[in-house]
Parts: C-alpha cells; sequence; structure tokens
C-alpha cells in the first residue's frame, strides 16, 4: 500500500475513508474523518517539509488555492511526487477526485464518489430563488466572487453568488457595498473559514435573512459531498 501525505483537508478525509491506513501525514487542520490519527505537518500554508520528507510518502497531494506553489516545488525538488488539485466546479471536484483516488493512490473507484454524484445529479442551475452575499471573512470584509466552488454548489441550490461577476474570486469590499440596497436579498455566512455564528456575523447586514452554514459542507469536496445537498438546502431554507 503506498503511503500518503495530504495537505488537503478534503483530500485527507478522502483517502482516510475511502483506503484506511494509505494516510500516514495531513496538516493539523485535517479534522475528518473523525478520529484521525497520523502524524501531523503543520498547516496548508506552513506545512512542515521535514517531516513530510521524513514519512518517505509515495504521494503528496495538495491543491493549487490551498497551498503554496514553493512548498509545492521544494517538495518535488526533494522527490516526491506531488499530485496538485485544481477545484473550481462540482463537475470538476468529481473528476479530480477520481483522478486522486483512482490514478493517484491507484485504488477502485469508492461507492462513495458514486452516492456523491448521485446526490447532486438532479439539482438544476436554472432556477435561482434568491441572490446572496457570502462573506468568508471579515476584518477585512472578503465574499466569494467569481470561479469558486463554494459559488457552484449555492447556484445548484438555488442561490446566486450577488458578486459571482467579480473579477477575483475572493474580493474584498467595504461593508457598507455588501449592504448596497437591491445588491442581495440573502447573507450565507459559513463557519469556516471565518467561524460565523448567530453572535457574530449577522448583525452587520440589518434586516437581511442570513443562513447559516456548515464550511465542510459548502466548501470540502469529498465523502460530505453526499451529504452536503439535503444539509445545505436545510440551512438556506431556515433563512426564506
Amino acid at each position: 500500500m503506498p503511503k500518503v501525505v495530504s495537505l488537503v483537508p478534503s483530500l485527507s478525509e478522502a483517502v482516510a475513508v475511502s483506503a484506511p491506513g494509505m494516510l500516514v501525514g495531513a496538516t493539523d487542520w485535517c479534522s475528518e474523518p473523525a478520529g484521525l490519527y497520523v502524524t501531523r505537518v503543520r498547516g496548508t500554508k506552513n506545512p512542515d517539509l521535514e517531516a513530510i520528507t521524513g514519512l518517505e510518502p509515495d504521494l503528496v497531494l495538495a491543491n493549487e488555492e490551498e497551498n503554496r506553489p514553493s512548498d509545492i516545488a521544494a517538495l518535488r525538488d526533494a522527490g516526491i511526487r506531488v499530485l496538485v488539485t485544481e477545484v473550481r466546479s462540482l463537475p470538476q471536484a468529481l473528476a479530480e477526485l477520481e483522478r486522486v483516488l483512482v490514478a493517484g493512490c491507484g485504488l477502485p473507484r469508492p461507492g462513495w464518489l458514486d452516492d456523491a454524484e448521485a446526490a447532486w445529479r438532479d439539482l438544476g442551475t436554472d432556477s435561482c430563488w434568491a441572490t446572496a452575499v457570502v462573506p468568508v471573512w471579515r476584518r477585512p470584509w472578503m465574499v466569494l466572487g467569481s470561479d469558486t466552488f463554494a459559488g457552484d454548489l449555492l447556484h445548484r441550490l438555488g442561490v446566486r453568488n450577488a458578486w459571482a461577476g467579480h473579477p477575483e474570486r475572493y474580493p474584498r469590499l467595504p461593508l457598507a457595498e455588501l449592504n448596497r440596497p437591491g445588491r442581495a436579498d440573502l447573507v450565507v455566512l459559513p463557519d469556516e473559514p471565518y467561524a460565523f455564528s448567530a453572535d457574530d456575523g449577522p448583525e452587520a447586514f440589518g434586516d437581511l435573512p442570513c443562513a447559516l452554514v456548515s464550511g465542510r459542507y459548502l466548501t470540502w469536496y469529498g465523502p460530505s459531498l453526499v451529504r452536503a445537498p439535503a444539509v445545505l438546502a436545510d440551512a438556506l431554507a431556515a433563512a426564506r
């Protein structure tokens, strides 16, 4: 069995669920599945390259958005095979998961990946019932912009991203602009990367209804995709 180190929480979960024992190292942020016991190699932005090399992995999993090019280059210079994913939409996520697990790790296609495809298959993208501002950070305020995986998932659930046409993927915008009348009729507040909660976030948007959603189900691509449509739909419906 090959030894794998993952620098991406979503991919750590995908490998650990699909082939227990294959994953030997992961970041401090890799919290799923519950009870994951592997060597920790610090964070996604500051991985312990010496510790990773010491594990002698056959493969390191990384992502072009979550991990730094300099760290990826350093691992490759050390002779380590690194597979880098790019995920901007649901179809791309499903394809990348198969590439990682089947081509990268040499595993048979897992059943949960079929279940994830089925869970999203019948959701259309043509009928939107709300336009939403989707903050991902505050101090400063940052929101979902164009070409994001989370934005694609919301669109499939009937929620149009108010800033989907912005040239940046995660623009920094003043709160007054986010609250401009007529811009949106809903605020979607995930609990990661910034931990928005009922007491931290909604108060900034006046009377706009706010949907508090799980960041794991909105931004992770892996086994969580099986339950994501139902979990997110329930959270969004609660704000209608």
